[in-house]
């Protein structure tokens, strides 16, 4: 993996990888018009095995994406290629019509925000520390916090309901509670697109539910374009507007969760029988094993 000079700050003595957190700044209204990923026969392949094939894919503002599909379907490899973690090896990727080899990774960060699953140590920081370090790719590492940094930072916490969480160390939290302060570092700068690895991994459900709410209320609220990687196909039919499912790196089938939540088209993902019944609700469908 190739980090970004621009996302390698110090904390103390150690080197906190900040590529994992690409940023951007708090927006104004958006324009009718959305702005958006296009992937264009994208590939990537790694000495000869490829893990992506050619893959035409579009990601807009305003709506969830979750990507579904068996470990090593190619769901992480797409994020990476998606946050700039890693080149395509053909085709483009565009974000608002720019090739994203065009992208200095300044701009970049500015414009998209990047969470892996595995998340870097922040044992030392409290939780308003680390969401402060969102505001690191518009003034630098040896920039001062100004009153306007102060503002973004507070409003994140705000989002995020992390006014208890901000003056605790971030080790000390929860699982739940960690993501929580993570989402409201990204959100210190408004980023427009939230690119997130697996983010319920380890938690309870309890947790799990209490995350994807939250994101389900950041994307309505601030129009993010958000792109997940999810295991649990409830989970995914429940909180996300489109579903792309992969599988050995191609994409395999993608649409409206009502339109995925078949048991044909769960079969054929997964490669076990499944059945779709009615949530008890009546507001969603779910898949149970046969």
């Amino acid at each position: 993996m190739v980090w970004h000079p621009i996302n390698v700050v110090m904390l103390g003595m150690t080197m906190f990888e900040f590529a994992t957190l690409s940023v951007a700044p708090m927006r104004q209204p958006l324009h009718a018009e959305s702005n958006m990923f296009d992937v264009k026969a994208a590939t990537f392949e790694v000495n000869g095995n490829c893990l992506l094939h050619p893959t035409d894919l579009t990601f807009s503002e305003g709506r969830i994406y979750g990507l579904i599909g068996h470990n090593g379907s190619g769901k992480s490899t797409l994020l990476k290629l998606l946050a700039q973690q890693q080149p395509v090896s053909s085709g483009e990727i565009h974000l608002d019509g720019r090739p994203l080899v065009d992208w200095s990774p300044r701009e970049f960060a500015r414009q998209v925000a990047y969470l892996p699953q595995h998340l870097p140590s922040a044992e030392t920081l409290t939780g308003r520390e680390l969401i402060g370090f969102g505001r690191y790719p518009w003034h630098g590492l040896l920039g001062r916090l100004t009153r306007e940094d102060h503002g973004q930072i507070e409003r994140a916490i705000e989002l995020t309901h992390t006014q208890d969480l901000a003056d605790r160390l971030v080790d000390t939290l929860s699982g739940g509670e960690r993501q929580r302060v993570w989402l409201a570092m990204l959100l210190a700068q408004g980023s427009r697109f939230l690119l997130l690895d697996e983010p319920l991994a380890a938690l309870d459900m309890a947790h799990q539910i209490e995350v994807l709410t939250l994101i389900r209320q950041l994307c309505v609220e601030l129009r993010l374009g958000v792109v997940i990687v999810l295991h649990d196909v409830n989970m995914a039919a429940r909180y996300c507007d489109h579903l792309v499912a992969l599988h050995s790196g191609r994409v395999l089938a993608q649409g409206s969760p009502g339109d995925m939540m078949t048991d044909d088209t769960l079969e054929a993902i997964y490669g076990i029988p499944m059945h779709i019944m009615s949530h008890p609700s009546g507001k969603h469908s779910i898949a149970v094993i046969h």
